[in-house]
């Protein structure tokens, strides 16, 4: 009777994955994210050459049109807020790692999470340079505006379609003495350095000189909102 239903059950499952693997091939995860990555680079470098296309267009359109015309003032006097130009100025960079575990093993009570930078990690020292007066971000290889979503899956960041692995670094334009002090006083940013000394997570904060960040090329259209309620 066992035999007969062991199988029959084998059976089932053979029918059930069509004669291949029950179980996705995980090995594969890994390429899969780079031929994704590699596309949304492609895809976003073709919408910023369309945007420059329009730009050009309706910058030539403006001359003899007086309402495209102040459009295109009104647009270009909000630009620089909206990270739609490129920016030069003195940067400060700060960059977060994983921890490096002795032995490759964890000490007793510890646990994997304790030792990798997590989304939250990352968006407190975001959210404190944009408090510290930050004209300008990059998040890796990307420019960010202030809406930018930060995401984290597992120990890797996902940002605008793009997947990284640490380290990551976060460059910013602006008052560099402003923008460390808003580092040094922020209690989430505190948090992340306490635990930087009590496991060895990478937390470095570095003056980096004029650097050059490129216009950003996602969308600033929100896709949600919400209508605030009235106060009396």
């Amino acid at each position: 009777m066992a035999a007969l239903v062991a199988g029959s059950l084998f059976a089932s499952s053979v029918r059930a994955s069509e004669g291949g693997q029950l179980r996705a091939d995980a090995s594969r995860l890994p390429d899969l994210i780079r031929q994704q990555t590699l596309t949304n680079e492609q895809r976003s470098a073709r919408i910023q050459a369309l945007q420059a296309q329009i730009d050009k267009a309706t910058a030539a359109l403006a001359p003899g049109d007086s309402e495209t015309r102040d459009l295109e003032q009104q647009a270009a006097a909000l630009a620089p807020a909206a990270g739609r130009t490129a920016v030069r100025g003195p940067a400060l960079e700060v960059t977060l790692d994983d921890a490096k575990l002795e032995g490759g093993e964890l000490p007793s009570g510890a646990t994997a999470d304790d030792y990798v930078i997590h989304q939250q990690d990352v968006q407190a020292v975001v959210n404190a340079l944009w408090a510290g007066g930050a004209e300008a971000m990059m998040l890796q290889d990307q420019r960010v505006i202030s809406s930018s979503a930060v995401r984290c899956v597992g120990n890797t960041l996902v940002l605008q379609g793009r997947v990284y692995s640490p380290p990551y670094v976060i460059t910013a334009i602006g008052d560099i003495d402003r923008m460390r002090s808003s580092l040094d006083n922020d209690p989430e940013v505190d948090n992340l350095r306490a635990w930087s000394v009590r496991v060895g997570l990478g937390y470095d904060v570095n003056d980096v000189g004029q650097r050059t960040f490129p216009a950003y090329g996602g969308t600033i259209t929100p896709v949600h909102a919400r209508v605030a309620s009235a106060t009396s």
